[in-house]
């Protein structure tokens, strides 16, 4: 590891020659067992563009001694900064680090364990990253390979809400609009903003997502967290977007909390209507209602 460290004295100059460091640090390193690049580095559909990040998926024995330290990023080069966060899923936890020369890698471990038996039962969300493309970097004891030659399941990650889900999610964002404007009246302009581009937007996300699938003829592929929202969303939507955000002032708080309510009244209606779905109810008209007085109301 030292000998490997001397030689990478010097910042990786492209993210080929850091894919090549990271593939020679995982080949020399006993605990990690398989390292894959993921994200638009190795898919066709939307691939990497001068913009782009490097994903890499790392499994490894004893994977917390790389999220607690930082010092086996110098087998790889000098970097700006690096930290921990966890994984988009949840499940695990990732190293962000920026490379000398503004090289952006997102590491995520996954103990090695997981490998066993994984080409016989493919989760979903395996199967999603499968699809969409994997370059492998390291596999030394033949998992990846074996999964990467496995059928996979068919469906994909979207699953379409109950309609108790559904009339619970459009509840959760007219409770949170009323809420949010009590805020603004009040003058707690941080946390109003904070619900209203924070928690309202990721419900208006999700409605979104819904909206697509239900409405939609043809299939339609969100993605996950909105990527790409701009090429799968409902044109109009996409359109109403621009004034759905505020500025941090009371009077265009209350303009955008207007504007996302009445984005997301129509499609609400029309994802209910698609889907058959009760919706709304009266108690969602008494909740709007009141928000929109007291917006009228800002001063």
């Amino acid at each position: 590891m030292d000998a490997i460290a001397a030689d990478r004295s010097n910042g990786p100059r492209t993210y080929d020659d850091l894919i090549e460091r990271i593939t020679e640090w995982g080949a020399n390193t006993p605990d990690v067992r398989a390292a894959l690049i993921l994200g638009s580095r190795a898919r066709s559909d939307h691939p990497a563009d001068a913009w782009s990040d490097l994903d890499v998926l790392v499994f490894a024995r004893d994977f917390g001694q790389f999220i607690e330290s930082e010092t086996w990023l110098a087998a790889i080069g000098p970097y700006w900064l690096t930290f921990i966060e966890r994984t988009g899923n949840g499940e695990s936890w990732e190293r962000r680090t920026l490379y000398e020369g503004g090289l952006d890698v997102d590491t995520a471990f996954y103990p090695a364990e997981l490998l066993d038996g994984l080409d016989t039962n493919i989760p979903p969300d395996v199967a999603d990253v499968l699809r969409r493309g994997v370059r492998i970097l390291v596999d030394k004891d033949g998992h990846l390979e074996r999964v990467q030659q496995a059928p996979l399941p068919e469906g994909s990650l979207f699953r379409k809400p109950g309609e108790r889900e559904f009339v619970n999610a459009t509840t959760d964002f007219w409770y949170h609009s009323l809420w949010t404007v009590r805020h603004l009246r009040r003058g707690e302009l941080w946390w109003t903003i904070g619900s209203l581009d924070g928690h309202m937007k990721g419900l208006l996300e999700q409605m979104l997502v819904w909206h697509a699938h239900a409405c939609r003829s043809d299939p339609v592929d969100t993605w996950l967290r909105g990527r790409f929202l701009e090429e799968w969303a409902d044109r109009r939507a996409v359109k109403q977007l621009g004034s759905a955000f505020a500025h941090y002032e009371p009077r265009d708080m209350g303009r955008a909390l207007r504007a996302s309510m009445d984005l997301y009244r129509w499609l609400e209606d029309e994802t209910a209507a698609c889907w058959g779905y009760a919706c709304p109810t009266e108690g969602e008209h008494q909740a709007a209602a009141l928000t929109m007085k007291l917006i009228d109301g800002i001063g």
